[in-house]
This record gives C-alpha cells, sequence and structure tokens, in this order.
C-alpha cells in the first residue's frame, strides 16, 4: 500500500510539473501575435481575433520596401514554429513577401504598363498586366494557405476604341487617312 502511494504521488507530481512546464509554454507579446499573424494571414477570411496581429504586423513600415519585408519577416520568425518545417520556413518567406501586396487594388495599383502610342506628345496608354507576380502565386499556392487558392482573379475590360479625328491614329502624321484603334485591357478584382 506504501508503495502505490508513493507510486501515485510521483506521479502527481510529473503531471503537476508537466502542467507547470505547459502553463510556461504559452506565447505572449510579440512572440503571440507573430503565431497569430502566421495563421491569419494563411486564410481567406481572418476573423475579427486577428486584428491586433494583423495590426502589427502591417505596422512594419520603412521607407525602403525592401526592409519592410525584412522587418516583416523577422517579426513573424518570432513565432518558434516558423522555421521547425522547410514548409513553415516558406510559408513565412511567403506570407512576408506576399500579404498585403496581392490584393485587387495593390495589384492594380503595382501592375500598370504603359506603351507608346505615338501620338502628341508621346503620352501612352496604360494597361494592367494580368500576370500575377511570383511571390503572389507563392503565397496563394503554398500548400499551408488552402484557403487564399486563386486571391485575385483577372478580367477582360471591354474593348476600347481610340480614334484621331484629323485621321491617322497617330496625330498629325495620320491626316491623309482615317485609323481607330482598338484595345483590350484588364483589371483585378478581390
Amino acid at each position: 500500500m506504501k508503495k502505490k502511494i508513493q507510486i501515485t504521488a510521483l506521479m502527481t507530481g510529473l503531471l503537476a510539473t508537466n502542467v507547470v512546464l505547459a502553463a510556461e509554454d504559452i506565447l505572449t507579446g510579440k512572440v503571440k501575435l507573430a503565431c497569430e499573424a502566421i495563421l491569419c494571414l494563411s486564410t481567406g477570411s481572418p476573423p475579427n481575433e486577428c486584428s491586433p496581429s494583423l495590426s502589427e504586423y502591417f505596422s512594419i513600415d520603412f521607407d525602403d520596401f525592401s526592409d519592410t519585408i525584412k522587418g516583416r519577416l523577422d517579426f513573424l520568425s518570432l513565432c518558434p514554429v516558423s522555421s521547425q518545417t522547410p514548409q513553415m520556413k516558406s510559408l513565412v518567406n511567403a506570407i512576408a513577401n506576399g500579404a498585403g501586396r496581392c490584393d485587387a487594388a495593390s495589384l492594380n495599383a503595382t501592375l500598370v504598363t504603359y506603351t507608346y502610342t505615338g501620338g502628341m506628345g508621346g503620352m501612352g496608354e496604360g494597361c494592367i498586366s494580368s500576370t500575377k507576380p511570383a511571390y503572389c502565386s507563392a503565397w496563394e499556392g503554398h500548400e499551408y494557405s488552402t484557403e487564399l487558392k486563386g486571391g485575385a482573379h483577372y478580367v477582360i475590360d471591354p474593348p476600347k476604341t481610340s480614334y484621331w479625328p484629323f485621321g491617322g491614329s497617330t496625330g498629325m502624321g495620320g491626316m491623309f487617312g482615317t485609323t481607330t484603334t482598338t484595345k483590350s485591357c484588364g483589371h483585378w478584382v478581390d
């Protein structure tokens, strides 16, 4: 009977030690926010509980954007599991490079390209590229961010027809003929 009580006391002591250790392993502060940010930025629709961690993540903003990405990567790396496996390490890298840069508004602002139309003053017409940057594909297509699959998608706008009222489509040099040009562009939508 005495042995049984000793074994029970030993087991109770071990369990109590594990509970204390588990309590010490609870994440707090920036480490907690970093882990939450990884979870929140790996889903397509983060819940309201994500607000503190996302605010912390997006508040990291430097003049040089490469410093911003590095700062965000350093923040996410505070989470103990951020480099536990190659997949987690690549997810954290993909989030740091893609989160906040792959929504429709950001893509429409950054993927505009201009073509020289040869008109007066050499003004160009702008079109938004239909190819997502590699950092968006890496983030949205990551095996651990299943909710993000696809993200913003590209929509073709109705063709625009331009007409030079004096004949031709390139200004004075085309005065002796009439030409219209049609151009199709598109834009990103969430």
